[in-house]
């Protein structure tokens, strides 16, 4: 019998981790620009950065594990081929198809290229613009 289905994280939770996933790419970004900057706020920013990369993949990384032991516990693949879905399969489905479509992980890609794009422009400008000057 398999086990119980796991439910989504609360909305607040979800958007936690959401938002500090925004942050720490928007502050790692800021690395480059802080190379030209004495003093200690690039470590700062650097492990500020890193630290929340890292709750930010764990958090991510957990809710993949989640999925992925939905699915197999459920031999959900394999059902979708034969079609014989109980009701416990159903909410199995259910729950791994609702936090996909429910997920920030697009919204995060789109700042993490705008953030990136724009710290490699200023770096650039910083790196071989200003000095000219």
């Amino acid at each position: 019998m398999p086990n119980q289905i796991p439910t989504p994280h609360k909305q607040s939770t979800r958007l936690l981790f959401f938002w500090i996933g925004i942050f720490a790419t928007i502050v790692y970004r800021m690395i480059i620009i802080l190379n030209h900057v004495d003093g200690p706020w690039l470590k700062i920013v650097w492990y500020v950065g890193t630290i929340g990369f890292i709750a930010y993949f764990a958090h991510r990384f957990s809710i993949s594990e989640r999925r992925e032991k939905v699915i197999a516990e459920h031999r959900l693949m394999e059902k979708i081929d034969h079609g014989s879905w109980s009701p416990d399969d159903q909410a199995a489905l259910r729950y791994v198809l609702g936090t996909l479509q429910s997920s920030k992980e697009r919204w995060n890609y789109i700042v993490i290229f705008v953030s990136s794009a724009l710290a490699l422009l200023i770096g650039i400008w910083l790196d071989f613009f200003s000095s000219i000057q």
